[in-house]
């Protein structure tokens, strides 16, 4: 085996440590820089195509095949040196602006049919949406796994690149050097997840992006400095790190304000608030009716929309008053989620005399008035929102607990709690987190907390669009132990129609419990007797196939794929 040339005729015990030293920690830095990218690409890919899990998975799969390709590209280029410090400048140049450049061709591929309706002068009704303008949003949608697999190639390269040039600086093959270069890149990439949990969950995406772009730029002119005299065109890429730097200020100063328009595009109304707290995106947008004297407003989580001012009041009168109706007793009253204090705001239009809601994210709880959370939002909208739930939350009977439900309930069976009604209110079980909230686990412990004499509801997704998910919830709450267990739907215009389970510890269901109710104790401008029992009917043969649907146990993850392959199978009827 011929030996590489060593870089000195001789090179000293000390001169090697301080080789050793250098491309090691340069090793390690761009393995936790490439770590951050890969779940940079995971996370942005999780909002656009809505399946999180999916999204990050496919993704860290995607780059680590890229990864392998790279390394294996990586013998074509004969000069290491000079190959690997032109690796740094595009993969810095990549990390930096793939996000952006991805938010480009989406918001593009949204304006497009509108742009070319404009051009036509087509009437404002009219929607543009063909086969080409469908494959181009498809495509720009998936371009987060085309830039991955891009930079993983690139990132793949790093090792094989670096390990020969410590062998060229030795002069000699080193049998331990695969080990010492793979061993900087585990601890590497150890560091960026824990850089990336701490500090980038927090940072705004493109500001994470940037920063993580400049510790790739510093990298490699550390590399340039200590081997300029090894590379080619050597001030050329001096140039292009300085350039770099030069657009790294630039993004930090205004590409998140950039990503926000960008984004806005995607939202059909004005989009007045956006920002990203620790667990979501949240957006509101705005618009103004001709049917109405205020301004309405939809809240998105995630880019789902979660209400919308003009219709919530049927969501969350449908969502509150039967199982109220159904509760022996209103004393104690549990929500869990609903944030956003419209379904607080309900149930202390009864005669409760504590209502307790547990959210995990205190960021949102801020933006819908909660006085006691450190998080800033803008005022005008603050009191908009506080408006809209009546400042539900800065109630003297509600107690507003920022925790992780599936945690607190526990931590409410050991004080021995009971409610007389409980209303659960999350999101649809469309990421993992919340599938343990809707599992035969977590239903049993919330029927311990439910006094004999009470009733439980849950929103429980469509019966239309995901008609498995729907009717799994019930089954997992029958399953949980409940004695009664039944379902109900209504139609909201801003989701279609919607579905809710409820249950019952002991004695009636909660249908029969409601039917036996000549008035309502509290006044709706929604609901009457008549009304609410014909949401309890359902067509014929609904449930016909409902013993082939499985109960969600815990871990199992069965409503997470009940719900979707329900989406994604509507969107393929949508195409068709």
């Amino acid at each position: 085996m011929n030996n590489p040339p060593p870089l000195t005729p001789s090179p000293s015990k000390y001169s090697l440590l301080g080789h050793d030293i250098l491309l090691i920690s340069v090793m390690a830095i761009l393995a936790g820089c490439g770590l951050i990218y890969e779940y940079l690409l995971s996370h942005y890919a999780g909002r656009i195509l809505g399946s999180v899990e999916s999204a990050i998975y496919a993704m860290i799969g995607t780059m680590i095949v890229a990864m392998g390709i790279g390394a294996f590209l990586a013998r074509w280029f004969k000069d290491p040196f000079t190959a690997f410090a032109w690796l740094e400048s595009l993969i810095a140049l990549l990390g930096m602006s793939s996000i952006l450049i991805i938010a480009c061709i989406i918001a593009l591929s949204y304006t497009l049919p509108h742009t070319f309706a404009s051009l036509y002068n087509l009437p404002a009704d009219a929607v543009l949406d063909g086969a080409i303008f469908d494959q181009f949003q498809t495509f720009a949608r998936f371009l987060p796994y085309v830039f991955g697999l891009l930079l993983g190639i690139l990132i793949g390269m790093e090792i094989p690149l670096i390990a020969r040039i410590r062998q060229q600086v030795y002069g000699r093959f080193l049998e331990n050097n695969a080990g010492t270069i793979y061993g900087a890149d585990y601890i590497g990439a150890g560091i960026g997840a824990a850089i990336w949990v701490t500090v980038m969950l927090t940072l705004p995406i493109m500001q994470a992006a940037a920063w993580t772009a400049l510790f790739n730029i510093i990298a490699g002119l550390i590399f340039l400095w200590r081997y300029h005299q090894h590379v080619k065109w050597a001030k050329l890429l001096l140039l292009c790190h300085l350039l770099l730097i030069g657009l790294f200020a630039v993004f930090l100063l205004y590409a998140s304000a950039w990503m926000k328009d960008l984004s806005n595009v995607l939202y059909k109304d004005k989009v007045i608030y956006s920002d990203s707290t620790k667990y979501q995106h949240v957006v509101i947008t705005e618009r103004l009716s001709r049917t109405q004297t205020a301004p309405i407003n939809d809240l998105f989580l995630n880019g789902r929309l979660q209400f919308s001012s003009a219709d919530e009041q049927i969501y969350h009168t449908m969502l509150v008053y039967p199982a109220m109706l159904a509760s022996n007793r209103h004393d104690n009253v549990l929500i869990i989620g609903g944030g956003d204090g419209l379904a607080l705001r309900d149930v202390l239009k009864w005669p409760v005399k504590h209502a307790t809601l547990v959210d995990l994210d205190g960021q949102l709880l801020s933006l819908f008035g909660l006085s006691n959370q450190p998080y800033q939002a803008p005022q005008p909208l603050k009191e908009k929102l506080t408006a809209l739930n009546h400042n539900a939350l800065n109630d003297p009977r509600a107690n507003v607990i920022v925790a992780d439900a599936f945690l607190e309930v526990e931590r409410m069976l050991d004080r021995g709690l009971l409610f007389d009604t409980i209303i659960i209110d999350l999101p649809d079980p469309n990421h993992p987190d919340l599938n343990k909230l809707y599992s035969d686990y977590f239903y049993n412990h919330v029927k311990q907390l439910l006094a004999p004499d009470g009733a439980l509801v849950i929103q429980s997704t469509s019966p239309y669009h995901a008609k498995k998910a729907f009717i799994s919830i019930a089954k997992t709450v029958k399953q949980a132990g409940f004695a009664h267990v039944e379902q109900y739907q209504q139609n909201i215009p801003s989701f279609g129609q919607w579905g809710w389970t409820i249950a019952t510890r002991s004695g009636q269901p909660a249908s029969e419990r409601i039917a036996q109710i000549a008035q309502f104790p509290v006044a709706t401008n929604w609901l009457n007797q008549k009304y609410l029992q014909a949401a309890f009917a359902f067509p014929n043969n609904f449930f016909s196939n409902n013993k082939d649907i499985e109960v969600n146990r815990l871990g199992t993850g069965i409503l997470y794929d009940y719900y979707r392959q329900a989406w994604q199978t509507e969107s393929e009827l949508y195409k068709n």
